[in-house]
This record gives C-alpha cells, structure tokens and sequence, in this order.
C-alpha cells in the first residue's frame, strides 16, 4: 500500500507517519519512509528552494513542488511498490492540491493535472489529514520557513482547504482528529488499515 500523511505543519503529522511506518515494521512488513519535498537528491535541493529560497509566484511554487514529486514518485515511490514494499509519505499530492490548487487559488482541476502529469498518474492508496485548529498547529509548529512566515490567515485558508478535499474524495481522504495523545490517533489509524485489508 502506499499511505500518505497530510495536515498542517505542526498538526502532528510527522508524527503519525513515523508511528505507522514503525507498526507496519513490527508486523514484518518492508516499509519504505519518505517524505515532501525531498527524499531524492534533487527532491531535498527543491525543498532548500521551496522553503528556504526567494519569493515566487503560485505556480512557480507548484511547479517547484511538482518537479520534486515526479522524481520522489519516479525514483522511490514507484519501485518500492512494484517490489511488493509499504511506502508511508509524509505530503504528497494532497498539499498541492490543498496549498496551491485552493488557498492559492489555482485550482484543484488544474494543480491535480500537473501532479498526475508529473507522477505518471501515481496517488496513495489512502491518506490521512491530521487535523487540528491553525491556532494549537502554529503553537506546535518549531519551524519558520518560507510558506509558515505567510501566517495564520493562509494557515486557516489550508485548514480549510483540507477538509474540503476529503469531501471531495472521500473514497482515499480520511480526516483524523489531531487534538488527541499521539498514541491514541496512531491507533484509530492502524483500526481503519486493517479495516480495508
């Protein structure tokens, strides 16, 4: 399967993509881990660019995050898959779609072709959206790169932007409750796993 995680900086997703990968291990699976932007070379130089770098407009950003994901999809998703391995991805198309195709207004149509252009078609089997207010995510949140420093208005514009794509695609989105013990949600989230397999 491959499972990717989705939310907020500092909504705990990290967190909970870790705690799966380290399950799935425990149960003998072969568990690939990786993570957006990055988990290439070329992945990491775009994401230095991307949270980092200089200012750009909305599509150069999603292009940017594109680029990285066609080689990330490319180079370690795809062949992890085909050699019968779990690939568990912090970010993915989701925060494109969310950050670029929504609370940037580019669209969720147009942000989704480019990505399915540049992945060859390639989405998660499932994902999770770790959901908490912007407020509690930008009091957890340590970082302060490129896209945090834009603030909690664009933060709020994300949250919402997340819980109307899992409406959208209710078949691979799952929303979780983020306000809870990690252990708790990790544990909600192995439930609905063995539930679909």
């Amino acid at each position: 399967m491959f499972i990717t995680f989705e939310g907020l900086d500092g909504s705990g997703k990290t967190t909970q993509a870790e705690l799966l990968a380290e399950a799935l291990r425990a149960e003998g699976r072969d568990v690939v881990s990786t993570r957006e932007p990055g988990g290439t070379p070329l992945g990491e130089e775009v994401r230095r660019l991307l949270l980092e770098g200089v200012e750009m407009s909305p599509w150069a950003e999603a292009a940017l995050f594109a680029a990285a994901r066609a080689e990330l999809a490319q180079a370690v998703i795809a062949p992890a898959l085909a050699a019968g391995r779990e690939v568990v991805c912090d970010r993915y198309v989701d925060s494109s779609l969310a950050y670029q195709g929504i609370a940037r207004g580019l669209g969720v149509d147009r942000v989704l072709m480019l990505n399915l252009n540049a992945t060859e078609g390639l989405l998660p089997d499932l994902t999770f959206v770790v959901l908490v207010d912007p407020e509690v995510a930008a009091a957890r949140s340590t970082g302060s790169d490129r896209i945090e420093r834009e603030g909690l208005e664009l933060q709020r514009k994300v949250d919402a932007a997340y819980r109307e794509l899992a409406s959208m695609f209710p078949n691979r989105i799952t929303t979780v409750d983020g306000n809870r013990p990690p252990e708790v949600i990790a544990e909600e989230i192995r439930g609905r796993l063995r539930q679909l397999s």
